[in-house]
Protein backbone atom coordinates (compact mmCIF):
# COMPACT_ATOMS: atom_id res chain seq x y z
CA UNK A 1 0.00 0.00 0.00
CA UNK A 2 1.33 3.04 -0.74
CA UNK A 3 1.78 5.88 1.90
CA UNK A 4 2.62 9.48 2.32
CA UNK A 5 1.47 10.27 -1.40
CA UNK A 6 2.76 13.97 -2.43
CA UNK A 7 2.47 15.54 -5.81
CA UNK A 8 2.94 19.49 -6.90
CA UNK A 9 3.19 20.97 -10.74
CA UNK A 10 6.38 20.70 -12.80
CA UNK A 11 6.21 24.00 -13.57
CA UNK A 12 5.23 27.59 -12.59
CA UNK A 13 2.32 27.85 -14.87
CA UNK A 14 -0.36 24.93 -12.53
CA UNK A 15 -2.35 24.68 -15.53
CA UNK A 16 0.22 22.99 -17.46
CA UNK A 17 0.18 19.15 -17.27
CA UNK A 18 3.29 16.97 -15.31
CA UNK A 19 3.56 16.52 -11.80
CA UNK A 20 6.34 15.60 -9.90
CA UNK A 21 5.27 13.10 -6.80
CA UNK A 22 7.15 11.27 -4.25
CA UNK A 23 5.26 8.29 -1.78
CA UNK A 24 6.35 5.33 0.23
CA UNK A 25 6.07 1.78 -0.33
CA UNK A 26 7.55 -1.12 2.31
CA UNK A 27 9.24 1.76 4.03
CA UNK A 28 11.41 2.81 0.95
CA UNK A 29 10.31 6.11 -0.64
CA UNK A 30 9.86 6.43 -4.46
CA UNK A 31 9.63 9.76 -6.26
CA UNK A 32 9.19 10.08 -10.38
CA UNK A 33 7.34 12.96 -12.57
CA UNK A 34 3.75 11.90 -13.71
CA UNK A 35 3.33 12.86 -17.37
CA UNK A 36 -0.19 14.01 -19.03
CA UNK A 37 -0.70 11.04 -21.00
CA UNK A 38 -0.76 8.94 -17.76
CA UNK A 39 3.30 8.04 -18.28
CA UNK A 40 5.19 7.77 -15.36
CA UNK A 41 9.34 8.52 -15.23
CA UNK A 42 10.75 7.10 -11.63
CA UNK A 43 13.24 9.77 -10.96
CA UNK A 44 14.44 7.23 -7.83
CA UNK A 45 14.98 3.40 -8.50
CA UNK A 46 11.80 2.14 -9.59
CA UNK A 47 9.69 -0.43 -7.45
CA UNK A 48 10.28 -4.23 -8.13
CA UNK A 49 8.78 -6.07 -10.63
CA UNK A 50 6.56 -7.93 -8.82
CA UNK A 51 5.04 -4.46 -7.28
CA UNK A 52 5.58 -1.97 -10.22
CA UNK A 53 2.07 -2.54 -11.91
CA UNK A 54 0.05 -2.30 -8.84
CA UNK A 55 1.87 0.77 -7.78
CA UNK A 56 1.56 2.30 -11.36
CA UNK A 57 -2.44 1.62 -10.86
CA UNK A 58 -2.32 3.21 -7.92
CA UNK A 59 -0.39 6.22 -8.93
CA UNK A 60 -2.65 6.63 -11.41
CA UNK A 61 -6.09 6.37 -9.66
CA UNK A 62 -4.59 9.22 -7.26
CA UNK A 63 -3.81 11.37 -9.67
CA UNK A 64 -6.83 11.23 -11.31
CA UNK A 65 -8.38 12.14 -8.10
CA UNK A 66 -6.44 14.40 -6.75
CA UNK A 67 -5.60 16.23 -10.45
CA UNK A 68 -8.43 15.68 -12.56
CA UNK A 69 -11.86 15.10 -10.44
CA UNK A 70 -11.08 18.60 -8.26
Amino acid sequence: MITHFQFKSLFENKEMPGWHFSFYFKKQKFTGIYHQNGEIQWNSEHPSDEHIEQLKEQIHELMLFHVYEK
